[in-house]
């Protein structure tokens, strides 16, 4: 019988865990393998690996340092935005650290408690109720596993399946598809693109090592794949080389519209991260409020597991504020007109 069972091994999973570890008795759970590197079952989130401002904020007030093996150059010190439609480029200051999302993830869960359990290259299933807590269901190894617990907590990301069985209210939902490239060129900035004709969120092209990566967040079954390949069309018209494809990645991605999309639980289930609703509806930047939730989550489980929702669903009110600020500065950057005001002004743009 554990206490706390822990769907999904990310920034919000595995920092529960960490914060929970040494008090109560855990199961981590997660699909891909973040102990052992096997390149024949290799599982990567689909992420484009930067640390943002927020995120670097949560990792001090969680008294860690990201160990230098993690970050991959160069470091980023500015924004390139582009707005196709209106053809107007600027550049803004602006720190990431710039790093390997799938070496973050496997540190994040070599520093657990060693008294956490955790069940890698593991599938879950499902739950049912039972006195005093709930059963759970995972596959491994091709079969079926089953653990009792009192809490599940549900950090499995975007489409979380923990989140389905407890709401039908979900964010709307995009398509983020990533393509990596080779490139020798050298762009010392990330560069965020907007248009419309290609999406109401946005694209990002991000350098890594001998690496290009770019990206876009669309609507699905709005014709998704030609309005990509209209989006490296009208790039490559720009300069940009996407020639000697090495791979490419896709994933379901949040954007909360609204703050009651913002979703922490019910009776012994609770979500944290972007299963929760956790996301920044602007930039689709999730690793902060990840860390946050999760901090919140163990903080309200410091009293006992008794009465631990309500008390997290008072801490989250920051995060459901946040969410709302952020959809209220949306439109100077989704609305063509009110970002082609603010970018002509070049204001708070680095004068080149």
């Amino acid at each position: 019988m554990y206490d706390i069972v822990i769907v999904g091994s990310g920034p919000a999973g595995s920092t529960l865990a960490r914060l929970i570890g040494d008090k109560y008795k855990v199961l981590l759970i997660d699909k891909r393998d973040l102990e052992n590197e096997n390149p024949k079952n290799r599982t990567t989130k689909c992420c484009g690996g930067l640390l943002a401002p927020d995120a670097q904020e949560m990792v001090a007030k969680l008294g860690l340092g990201i160990p230098k093996d993690i970050l991959v150059d160069p470091q980023l010190f500015a924004v390139r935005t582009i707005d196709l439609p209106n053809k107007i480029e600027r550049l803004y200051q602006r720190f990431y650290f710039n790093m390997d999302r799938d070496k973050f993830d496997r540190w994040l869960v070599s520093i657990l408690p060693t008294g956490v359990d955790k069940k890698f290259n593991s599938f879950f299933k499902n739950f049912a109720e039972i006195p005093g807590g709930y059963e759970i269901r995972y596959i491994f190894n091709g079969q079926e596993i089953s653990a009792k617990t009192r809490v599940i907590i549900g950090a499995d990301g975007a489409l979380s399946r923990i989140r389905k069985s407890i709401t039908k209210d979900t964010p709307e939902k995009y398509i983020a598809i990533q393509e990596w490239f080779e490139s020798t060129n050298y762009i010392p900035h990330f560069t965020a693109i907007f248009d419309e004709e290609i999406s109401d969120f946005y694209s990002w092209i991000i350098p890594k090592e001998n690496y290009l990566l770019l990206g876009s967040a669309l609507r699905p079954r709005e014709s998704t794949w030609k309005k990509y390949d209209m989006l490296k069309t009208k790039l490559r018209q720009l300069g940009f080389n996407f020639d000697t494809k090495i791979k490419t990645e896709g994933a379901y991605i949040y954007r909360p519209k609204k703050v009651s999309q913002l979703y922490v639980g019910r009776d012994g289930i609770a979500l944290v991260g972007e299963a929760a609703g956790a996301i920044s509806p602007s930039s689709a930047e999730g690793i902060s409020y990840a860390l946050k939730s999760s901090l919140y989550l163990a903080q309200s489980l410091e009293e006992g597991i008794d009465g631990f929702l309500d008390r997290y669903k008072q801490k989250v009110k920051d995060i459901k504020l946040n969410l709302l600020i952020k959809n209220l500065k949306s439109p100077a950057m989704y609305n063509p007109f009110l970002r082609q005001l603010a970018m002509k002004s070049g204001l708070r743009s680095i004068k080149q």
